[in-house]
């Protein structure tokens, strides 16, 4: 697969320079969805743009997804006429929309789809992440049909928990190529 149908999917206010998928992005070439709108997100918007993007794509896509990515990643899967050009999703570390602190801040977002995702994919959840349970992450990753990844104690498995590039998270996106 071409680095550039690799598509990552940040969360709310984007991921910043020392983030996983920046540090993808610029070493791997993948390709980031650019939003309109990273401090202000609607879904419909962000739908629309992923949308568009795979829509465009010359080839498979394989979707690599953080935080309220990943929420995207559920809601685009559940309405997209495109899933077909999906040949995985790695989902990183879910924001729980639902919870009454996190739908005050992102309005718009809940309720979070839960079909099943037609595509393969991973989740990985941390044990201590300030916007999703664990066992929340469980919950998602098996409505969709993901396979769950225990990513321990590593807050919300961004530049703050410490993962540099992040190679576990590289190695589980190569598994989806493989798949």
């Amino acid at each position: 697969m071409k680095p550039s149908n690799v598509l990552l999917l940040p969360g709310w206010q984007n991921s910043g320079t020392g983030h996983w998928q920046s540090l993808w992005e610029a070493r791997h070439g993948y390709q980031r969805v650019e939003q309109h709108d990273w401090m202000r997100p609607l879904r419909g918007d962000w739908s629309a743009r992923l949308e568009e993007t795979v829509a465009d794509a010359d080839g498979p896509v394989l979707l690599v997804a953080h935080s309220l990515g990943c929420i995207l990643t559920a809601w685009w899967a559940a309405h997209t006429r495109h899933a077909a050009k999906v040949c995985g999703a790695l989902l990183v570390a879910p924001g729980d929309v639902e919870r009454p602190d996190l739908a005050a801040q992102i309005h718009g977002w809940a309720p979070i789809a839960r079909q099943p995702l037609s595509f393969p994919a991973v989740l990985v959840g941390s044990r201590d992440d300030p916007y999703c349970s664990l066992e929340r992450a469980e919950g998602l990753a098996q409505a969709w049909g993901a396979r769950f990844i225990d990513g321990g104690e590593r807050g919300h498995l961004n530049a703050e928990s410490g993962l540099a590039d992040w190679p576990e998270g590289h190695a589980l996106l190569h598994t989806l190529l493989k798949d």
